[in-house]
């Protein structure tokens, strides 16, 4: 059994960059292209929830308006858990630049792993906004600070889906 650089056990079946090289290229630029569609669709959720707490912000004689720092980051949070935790493991982001999100121990992929990863993902970036795709560049398998961190793994989909099918049907790890 592999560990990881805190010792904890790490799956068997992760891919190898030296034996799946299609599962890593490009993953750096792929990951800040999902997270700028993210960023507008993020940004287009918090305006209209904005909107409707404005709005009932008029009615409730400005209580509603006090919702609003809540809502920013409950925005945030619910949608990265909402599709990160389901059953694609990726954001529509994510889908739309082909990759997902895998757990590199034996956890399973839920929405608290994935709200994990996220707070994770948003302090990384915000305390160390350069460094944090740098750190992909030294990594072999492309994983970012808060990736090793909470456990995961983002490769591109379709080669993904090969890779486990050939797993599922030879039995031993690839």
């Amino acid at each position: 059994m592999a560990t990881d650089f805190l010792g904890r056990i790490v799956r068997d079946d992760l891919p190898n960059p030296a034996n799946s090289p299609e599962l890593f290229e490009g993953i750096l630029t792929r990951r800040v292209f999902a997270f700028l569609i993210d960023c507008v669709i993020m940004g287009i959720l918090v305006t209209l929830v904005t909107l409707v707490a404005g709005v009932l912000g008029i009615f409730t004689f400005g209580l509603a308006w006090l919702s609003i720092p809540i809502i920013i980051p409950v925005t945030f949070i619910a949608y990265y858990a909402a599709t990160l935790g389901s059953s694609s493991r990726a954001t529509l982001g994510m889908r739309a630049m082909d990759i997902v999100l895998t757990p590199t121990r034996e956890v399973r992929l839920d929405g608290w792993m994935a709200m994990i990863h996220v707070v994770l993902f948003w302090i990384s970036t915000t305390i160390l906004t350069p460094f944090i795709v740098l750190i992909g560049l030294f990594t072999n398998r492309r994983q970012l600070l808060h990736d090793m961190v909470a456990g995961t793994l983002m490769v591109r989909r379709s080669p993904m889906v090969r890779h486990w099918r050939a797993y599922a049907h030879s039995g031993e790890p690839a």
